[in-house]
């Protein structure tokens, strides 16, 4: 606003008091301040209204931002779905392989991953087929075995 210091105050207030004289210059300072309150108050709430229509502002561009990513989101979440649709149904459509065709080692993972056993993979741990533990003739998984009650 307008900056006035002290010296032009009394400068201001000299020529009221000179122009108005002493008798009308308390009320015309009373009618000054009031004025001067009314069009502070007004300028008060127009800056307020306008900080709140760009905080509206802002807040609407934030939800049209919010709102652009969660379709893309979206439009990427439905390509990915639709590609893995896709690779399903290839799946599903190609002729399952043949389980004992041949001698190879595919078709011996074949036989064993049916029959539930591990021949032929030296590599791979026996399966216990009462228990379905994989590592029962291993010594340091195996589960230690209590003697019978009685026996110490």
């Amino acid at each position: 606003m307008i900056e006035i210091s002290f010296g032009k105050m009394l400068l201001l207030a000299l020529i009221a008091l000179l122009v108005l004289g002493p008798e009308k210059l308390p009320g015309a300072a009373r009618t000054a301040g009031a004025l001067v309150r009314r069009v502070r108050n007004t300028w008060d709430s127009v800056r307020a209204e306008v900080e709140r229509e760009l905080e509206i502002e802002e807040i609407k561009r934030t939800a049209r931002e919010a709102a652009a990513r969660a379709e893309a989101a979206q439009a990427q979440m439905n390509a990915t779905a639709r590609e893995v649709r896709e690779v399903v149904g290839s799946v599903a459509a190609a002729p399952a392989p043949a389980m004992s065709s041949g001698s190879g080692p595919e078709a011996r993972l074949a036989s064993d991953v049916a029959d539930g056993t591990n021949e032929g993979d030296e590599t791979a741990p026996e399966r216990d087929t009462l228990t379905g533990d994989l590592f029962a003739d291993d010594p340091k998984h195996a589960p230690v075995k209590e003697p019978p009650h009685g026996i110490a």
